[in-house]
C-alpha cells in the first residue's frame, strides 16, 4: 500500500515509518527540512519529499498516488496563533486527499472529556477540530483519541520522570487527582499500523488507552516504584493554577515553558476513555494491552541501554539548520563575536572525536560544571529549555537532535560538529567543535563560539560573560583533548 506519513521528524511519526516500510508498505514522508532526517537509519527505505502542510501545492504534490495518509502532527509548544495553524493545515490535507482519491486518512488526537468543544482547553480543542475536519473530508477518516502517552522520550513521560527524580515531597495542584488512562506507546503504534486494514465505511473517532485508569498523582509514584524511589507524598493545593504549575513544571523539568502550559490545562480534566469499540476492528495485541507500570519498565529500559528511538526534544522546536550559517565567510554584513580555541591532544583523532560527539548530558561540558548549570537554570527561569534535556544516546548524535540547550546543526561524523544555541540570549549563538589528525602524531582540536547580538542588549550580554570566557571555552578545549588523551592511556593499560 501506498503510505504518506506526515510528523515523521516528530515523536510518533519517527516511530510508526520505519515500522510501516518494514511491513513492506511504500512510504513516503513530507519534511520541512529533508537534513532532520539524514541520520534515520530507516530514511533510506522510504521516499523523502519536502513541504509544509501549510502550503496547499506541497501538500498536494505529497499527496499523489496516495492510498493512506497518516496525520500526526500538531503544534503544541509553537508560537503565535498554532490553533490557525493547526487548521490551515488540516484543511489542506483533507482538499488534496479528496482531489487525490486517498482512500483513508488516520488521525492521532487526544482523549478528552464530552463536553463542548470551547470548554477544552486550546490545545484539546484544536485537536478536536482538526479531527473533526477530517472526519468530515469526505475521504474515510480514523480518529483516534489517545491521552497520556508513555515511552522512552515522550514528553508525558518525562514530566512524569523529572517530577518524582527530582521532589521528594510534591506540593502539586488539585489535577494531580484527576484520572488518566495512560496508554503505551507500543500500544499507540500497534493501533495506528493496523488502521490500514479497516474497512472502507470506518469513519468516526475511537477512544484508545491502556488497561488502567489512575489518578495523575499514582502515576507517579507508580514510576517511583519501577524506579527503585521511594514514593512520594503528595500535597493537592487548589492555589496552584494551571499557569503557575507551568512555571514549576518548567523549572524542576526539562519541558519548557511554551509545551509545558498546554500540557498542564490539558490536564485539568478526567481523560478516561468512553468507549473500547476498536476491539471490534482491531482486537487488541497479542498477550494484551500494555499496563502503565510495565510501559514505564520499558521506557527506563529503552533509556539505560541508549536506546530511544525518537524523543519530544526533536519534534518541539524547530530544527536544523538555521537561515543564517555562522561558517559563511561574510556573515551577510553581522557583527559577530568569536572565541576561538584550539589545543593538541595526544590521542589519536578517532578517540578525540568519540569525546566530542559524547559531549553533553550525564558527560557535561568539561569545564566549570557550577556555570553551565547556573546558566542553565537561568535559561529556565525565563521559559527557556534549560541543560535537562540530556541528550537521547549517550555517544551518538544527529542532525536536528537536541542536546541540553543546543541543537545539533550540523554533523559531519568524525570531524565536525556545530551546535545551535537554544537558550535564551539576546541574539543568534553557535558552537563548533573540530577535530582533525596531526601529521605530527596525535590530532588537534579546534573550537569556535560564534554570537550575532540582537541590539545594544546582544552587545551588553557578550561583554557581560567574556570575563568567563577564559575559564569556560579554554577549560573546555583543555579538558576534552585531556580525556581523549587519558582515553588512550587507559586502553594501553
Amino acid at each position: 500500500m501506498r503510505i504518506l506519513v506526515t510528523g515523521s521528524t516528530g515523536y510518533i511519526g519517527g516511530r510508526l515509518a520505519p515500522r510501516l516500510a518494514e511491513a513492506g508498505h511504500d512510504v513516503r514522508v513530507i519534511v520541512r527540512d529533508p537534513l532532520k532526517l539524514r541520520d534515520a537509519p530507516w530514511a533510506s527505505g522510504v521516499e523523502v519529499v519536502t513541504g509544509d502542510l501549510t502550503d496547499a501545492a506541497a501538500v498536494a504534490t505529497a499527496l499523489e498516488n496516495i492510498d493512506v495518509v497518516y496525520y500526526l502532527v500538531h503544534a503544541m509548544g509553537a508560537k503565535g496563533d498554532f490553533e490557525r495553524t493547526e487548521l490551515e493545515a488540516a484543511r489542506n490535507v483533507a482538499t488534496a486527499a479528496v482531489a487525490a482519491g486517498v482512500a483513508r486518512i488516520v488521525y492521532l488526537g487526544g482523549l478528552h472529556p464530552d463536553v463542548p468543544v470551547d470548554e477544552l482547553s486550546r490545545h484539546l480543542r484544536s485537536r478536536e477540530i482538526v479531527g473533526r475536519t477530517l472526519l468530515d473530508s469526505g475521504v474515510p477518516t480514523v480518529a483516534f483519541q489517545a491521552g497520556v502517552v508513555i515511552g522512552s522520550g515522550s514528553a508525558s513521560f518525562e514530566m512524569i520522570r523529572h517530577l518524582t527524580d527530582v521532589l521528594p515531597y510534591m506540593p502539586a495542584p488539585k489535577w494531580v487527582r484527576n484520572f488518566i488512562q495512560p496508554i503505551a506507546i507500543r500500544d499507540v503504534l500497534y493501533y495506528l499500523a493496523s488502521a490500514v486494514d479497516l474497512p472502507a465505511d470506518v469513519n468516526r473517532t475511537f477512544d484508545i488507552g491502556g488497561p488502567d485508569v489512575l489518578r495523575y498523582g499514582q502515576m507517579m509514584n507508580g514510576y517511583a516504584l519501577e524506579a527503585g524511589l521511594r514514593q512520594r507524598p503528595i500535597a493537592s493545593l487548589p492555589v496552584l493554577t494551571p499557569w503557575l504549575a507551568s512555571q514549576w513544571v518548567n523549572l524542576v523539568t526539562p519541558i519548557p515553558r511554551a509545551l509545558a502550559v498546554p500540557i498542564i490545562e490539558s490536564l485539568q480534566f478526567d481523560c478516561v476513555a468512553a468507549e473500547h469499540d476498536i476491539a471490534q476492528y482491531i482486537p487488541d495485541p497479542e498477550g494484551g494491552l500494555t499496563g502503565y507500570r510495565k510501559a514505564v519498565r520499558l521506557a527506563l529500559a529503552k533509556m539505560k541501554d541508549g536506546e530511544v528511538e525518537t524523543s519530544w526534544q526533536n519534534a518541539s522546536v524547530a530544527g536544523a539548520p538555521s537561515n543564517l550559517i555562522p561558517s559563511d565567510p561574510d556573515w551577510t554584513g553581522h557583527t559577530v563575536f568569536t572565541d576561538v580555541r584550539e589545543q593538541h591532544s595526544d590521542a589519536p583523532v578517532e578517540r578525540l572525536w568519540a569525546v566530542v560527539e559524547g559531549i553533553g548530558g550525564d558527560n557535561g561540558w568539561y569545564s566549570f560544571p557550577l556555570a553551565w548549570a547556573l546558566r542553565g537554570w537561568a535559561d529556565k527561569l525565563v521559559g527557556g529549555v534549560g541543560l535537562r534535556r540530556g541528550r537521547r544516546n549517550a555517544s551518538r548524535l544527529a542532525v536536528g537532535e537536541a542536546l541540553d540547550f543546543w541543537r545539533v546543526e550540523s554533523l559531519e561524523r568524525g570531524r565536525f560538529l556545530r551546535l545551535r544555541a537554544e537558550m535564551k540570549v539576546p541574539g543568534l549563538a553557535w558552537l563548533e567543535l573540530t577535530t582533525e589528525a596531526d601529521p605530527a602524531g596525535g590530532s588537534t582540536y579546534k573550537q569556535r563560539a560564534v554570537f550575532f547580538p540582537t541590539g545594544l542588549a546582544g552587545r551588553l550580554y557578550w561583554f557581560s560573560i567574556l570575563p568567563f570566557h577564559g575559564v569556560i571555552f579554554a577549560g573546555m578545549a583543555n579538558r576534552i583533548t585531556a580525556t581523549a588523551a587519558a582515553s588512550k592511556a587507559a586502553s594501553h593499560g
